[in-house]
C-alpha cells in the first residue's frame, strides 16, 4: 500500500529524519504547500495519508479513489474532517493519543500565567515605547477548574498544585482514580477563578461552553483553551471578553485556522493568542511521528 505524509513542514521534516528507520515501510513525504482543492492531486494513487493538520473535506476526499486510511497526527481529527462520513465511504481515520500530554499542559500553564500577568500586552507596549506596568493576577490560593481530566488535564493539575492553586475538575465519565476533587459542571463554573478546557471535540461537546454556561462562570474569570476552538460558543466568548465577564482568555485553538488578522479575537487586548502550538515540542513531535509510522506498519502488515 502506498503511503504519503501530505503536509510535512520544514520543522517536522527534520524530526521525521530522526525517527524513520531502515525497516519502516516506504512513506513518501510532501513538504510543498498545496491549496485545499488540490488535495485529490496530492493523494492520487495513495491508500494511506498521514495528515498533520490539513483540512480534508468529504467532497474532496471522496475524489481520492485509492484512499483507505488517514493517520491524523493528534487527537483532534474531528476538527479537520467528518470522520463518520469518511467511514461511510470506506476510509478509516486513525488518531494518536497521549504523545504530548506534558507539552500541552506546559503550554496551558504558559497561557494561564501570561493571561493573568498581562505579559503579551506589556510586551507590545514596551516595544512601542509605552511604559505602563499592569497589575497582575496572583495565582497562589486561587481555584483552577479543569473541564476534562484525561492525560493533559491530569498534568495541568499536577503543575497547578505546584503554584499553590486549589484544583477541581469536571469529567464527563466517572474517575475513581481522579487526582483532584471531581465536581459537577455548575459548581466548577461558579467556583473557578481560572477555567481550562481539556475535552475532545465531538458531536456531544461541540459548543460545550455555551452562552448559558459562560454566564454561570465567576465574573473576572480567566479562560484557557488548548483543546479545540469549537468547544466554545465564539459569539458568547467575544461578548464576555468585551464586557469583562471573562477577564482574559488564553487561546491556542480557534474555530477556523489559521486565525486571520482581522478576526475580532485578534483585536481584543484581553486575549493572548498562540498558533495551535501547544503540542509542538521536540520530544512530543518525535513521539507523534514515530507512532504514526508504527500505525502505517500495522496497516500494511
Amino acid at each position: 500500500m502506498k503511503s504519503i505524509f501530505i503536509d510535512c513542514n520544514d520543522q517536522l521534516d527534520q524530526v521525521w529524519a530522526k525517527v524513520i528507520r531502515p525497516d519502516d515501510p516506504k512513506i513518501d513525504v510532501n513538504t510543498a504547500p498545496f491549496k485545499r482543492e488540490e488535495l485529490p492531486l496530492v493523494l492520487a494513487g495513495y491508500e494511506i495519508a498521514l495528515d498533520d493538520h490539513s483540512y480534508m473535506p468529504t467532497e474532496l476526499v471522496e475524489r481520492c479513489k485509492s484512499l483507505k486510511h488517514i493517520v491524523f497526527l493528534g487527537t483532534g481529527a474531528a476538527s479537520y474532517m467528518n470522520i463518520a462520513e469518511l467511514k461511510d465511504r470506506g476510509i478509516t481515520v486513525h488518531t494518536i493519543k497521549g504523545y504530548g500530554d506534558i507539552a500541552v499542559a506546559e503550554h496551558t500553564m504558559a497561557l494561564m500565567l501570561a493571561a493573568g500577568r498581562g505579559v503579551a500586552r506589556m510586551d507590545r507596549e514596551v516595544r512601542a515605547g509605552v511604559w505602563s506596568p499592569a497589575e497582575g493576577f496572583q495565582f497562589y490560593g486561587k481555584t483552577l477548574g479543569l473541564i476534562g481530566l484525561g492525560g493533559i488535564g491530569g498534568e495541568v493539575a499536577r503543575m497547578a498544585k505546584g503554584l499553590g492553586m486549589k484544583v477541581i475538575a469536571y469529567n464527563r465519565t466517572p474517575r475513581a482514580d481522579a487526582p483532584v476533587p471531581l465536581v459537577d459542571l455548575d459548581t466548577l463554573l461558579a467556583q473557578s477563578d481560572v477555567v481550562s478546557l481539556h475535552l475532545t471535540l465531538g458531536d456531544e461537546t461541540r459548543g460545550f461552553l455555551s452562552a448559558e454556561r459562560i454566564a454561570r462562570m465567576k465574573s473576572g474569570v480567566i479562560l484557557v483553551n488548548t483543546a479545540r476552538g469549537a468547544l466554545v460558543d465564539e459569539a458568547a466568548l467575544l461578548a464576555a471578553l468585551k464586557s469583562g465577564h471573562i477577564r482574559h482568555a488564553g487561546l491556542d485553538v480557534f474555530h477556523a485556522e489559521p486565525l486571520k488578522a482581522d478576526n475580532v479575537l485578534a483585536q481584543l487586548p484581553n486575549v493572548t493568542l498562540t498558533s495551535h502550538a501547544a503540542f509542538r515540542t521536540q520530544e512530543a513531535s518525535e513521539t507523534l511521528l514515530r507512532r504514526s509510522i508504527d500505525i502505517v506498519k500495522t496497516i500494511v502488515g
